[in-house]
């Protein structure tokens, strides 16, 4: 990976490695989540405790001070698995596209074969570096066998073992001391867990996963960027199933905490990010970034626009080329235009700012439209001030409202001017200097 981060703690759709492959195991059922953990363990503990502390002591982790193999990692959960006799899965940390749904299939294969182990394989274009599934003449596992270790006929095999399987607890632990490191990197794999459940007749099947790309782990950064199409590709599937049109899946990025309702429209380009929410109907046009943006059913949002940590409401209009950061509240039905930004700023129902406006800590009420190239002077330097905008307010272009100052209900602010006193509600604020026309001053200055 040539990085300073562990590697499992490097993200796809929006999420560390490792938290898919957690979410993706509870979702199967398992409880508890054992991690195993080695490089940088203090800091892959940290990152999933934060982002996951619904679990608590569900969340368990064992350490693997030394890398010696699949089948040491598997051993040091023992611990936190004492006195457990059921199903346990052995999922890889850097495997973060295989979904739910594969987990649950290889479950219900390992069950109804009766099988103490059932291994997840799946049939890749190049084998080089996996483990072969070696298979009899009727289709029967007979062993896994390490690319290092694989003869040249078992190396020309394209099933390959995901790393992924179903075991029966006991009947694996049984078969941990027996492992010894007889191979080319002198490590205990796991796979010889299979020789020798076969031998004991406990049994181990092998089950082929179609899509082999969501079984992908991650070893550089072309792999990781191979695992994200691939997340990618299956998170807009899900969307398109549900009822959302994309009209161009290549070029839309999705992660995988984002909701969109159905007859929702997503244009080229488009990238949702964190837990956005779009409700029904909505369109997204080319361009528009989201970041934990919540937007109201019948919203437009027009090319270019970038919005994090914002609200928007039912029917309203956005950009293009507007900037929603953090706090902004936009009521339903109000417009947002063209080289727009807003800030810690909320838009009471059907409020207008156009174009070309700055709105920083600003209580805008309903019915307000607010002229091209208005700004909020909300900062003196030292501390930020509100500036209030009651319902019905006029605000004429190029106006500075200097915080903190409030125009009262219906009062119109003339374009032009520099407010820095309250504005009774319907009076008339101006502040700017009378014009004078000098006349035939053009022609005089020509003349010098």
């Amino acid at each position: 990976m040539k990085s300073r981060r562990a590697k499992v703690l490097h993200e796809v759709a929006g999420r560390p490695l490792v938290e898919h492959v957690v979410r993706a195991a509870l979702a199967a059922g398992a409880d508890p989540i054992v991690v195993v953990v080695g490089v940088q363990a203090d800091e892959v503990e940290r990152a999933l405790r934060a982002r996951m502390p619904e679990l608590g002591a569900r969340l368990v982790f064992a350490r693997q001070p030394e890398r010696r193999g699949t089948a040491d990692a598997v051993a040091k959960a023992r611990p936190a698995l004492d006195g457990f006799d059921g199903e346990a899965l052995i999922l890889c940390g850097d495997v973060p596209a295989l979904p739910a749904e594969a987990l649950a299939r290889l479950l219900a294969a390992r069950r109804e074969a009766g099988a103490a182990l059932a291994v997840l394989s799946a049939v890749v274009p190049d084998p080089t570096g996996y483990g072969r599934m070696v298979r009899g003449a009727a289709g029967e596992l007979l062993a896994i066998v390490e690319h290092k270790d694989a003869s040249e006929e078992e190396r020309r095999l394209r099933e390959v073992n995901t790393g992924t399987y179903a075991v029966d607890w006991r009947a694996l632990d049984g078969a941990l001391d027996r492992i010894a490191p007889n191979n080319a990197q002198k490590e205990y794999y796991l796979t010889d867990a299979v020789r020798l459940l076969l031998a004991d007749g406990r049994g181990a099947v092998g089950v082929v996963h179609p899509r082999f790309e969501e079984t992908q782990g991650v070893n550089s950064r072309r792999q990781l960027a191979a695992v994200g199409r691939a997340l990618n590709a299956a998170l807009l599937d899900r969307l398109m199933d549900a009822g959302v049109t994309v009209l161009d899946p290549a070029t839309t990025w999705v992660e995988a905490d984002i909701a969109v309702g159905p007859d929702t429209v997503l244009h080229p380009n488009v990238r949702l990010e964190g837990r956005t929410a779009i409700g029904e109907g909505c369109v997204v046009r080319s361009g528009a970034r989201l970041t934990d943006v919540v937007v109201g059913d019948g919203a437009e949002i027009l090319d270019y626009t970038i919005a994090e940590g914002a609200e928007i409401g039912p029917g309203c209009h956005v950009g293009p080329f507007a900037r929603l950061r953090p706090g902004t509240v936009l009521a339903p039905r109000c417009k947002v235009g063209n080289f727009v930004e807003t800030k810690k700023t909320s838009l009471g129902e059907g409020s207008k700012a156009s174009h070309l406006s700055y709105l920083g800590d600003a209580t805008i009420g309903a019915g307000v439209n607010i002229g091209a190239g208005t700004i909020t002077c909300n900062y003196d330097g030292e501390h930020k001030h509100p500036t209030v905008l009651e319902d019905g307010v006029f605000i004429g272009s190029d106006t500075q409202l200097v915080a903190p100052v409030s125009v009262g209900r219906g009062a119109y602010v003339g374009a032009g001017s520099t407010i820095t006193h309250d504005v009774p509600p319907g009076a008339l604020a101006i502040s700017r200097g009378r014009q004078r026309n000098i006349e035939g001053w053009v022609e005089r200055r020509g003349k010098k």
